[in-house]
């Protein structure tokens, strides 16, 4: 009886080895995405709470003008002006939680049938390379004509 000749041993050599190596370059692959997205999504939760402190400090500050109607013009502010008194402290506390922000406040004086209307707009830039992020809400005051 004839044996076949075996393949040689030598030839099966590292091929365990190559498996876990590909393995390993797959994993990593894998882990970069990941890193990837959790970095973006930070990016994203960071925005989103800079818009979530604009929107309150907007809502505050129409709280407070429509408190005080009849001084709706003393609120307005143009980009880059300094805050007049009555805006100053809501002005610096906001300054305070979105680093770098920009008002912008434009009050559109009562006509004969319509109320006066308010817009505020809040600018900011998450880091130095990043796009300007604004808010802006418009509010009426009807008891302002």
């Amino acid at each position: 009886m004839m044996s076949r000749p075996s393949l040689p041993r030598r030839a099966q050599d590292g091929i365990a080895l190559l498996e876990a190596l590909l393995a390993v370059v797959i994993l990593a692959i894998g882990l970069l995405g990941t890193i990837g997205l959790q970095a973006r999504s930070y990016a994203a939760l960071s925005d989103a709470g800079m818009r979530a402190e604009a929107a309150i400090a907007a809502d505050k500050l129409l709280g407070i003008m429509n408190t005080d109607i009849a001084n709706l013009d003393d609120y307005a502010i143009a980009a880059g002006e300094e805050p007049s008194a009555r805006l100053a402290q809501w002005h610096e506390e906001t300054v305070r939680l979105i680093p770098g922000a920009e008002v912008v406040i434009e009050v559109t004086e009562a006509a004969a049938n319509a109320p006066a209307a308010v817009d505020i707009t809040i600018s900011w830039r998450r880091k130095a390379d990043t796009p300007v992020n604004s808010h802006r809400i418009t509010s009426y005051f009807a008891g302002s004509t």
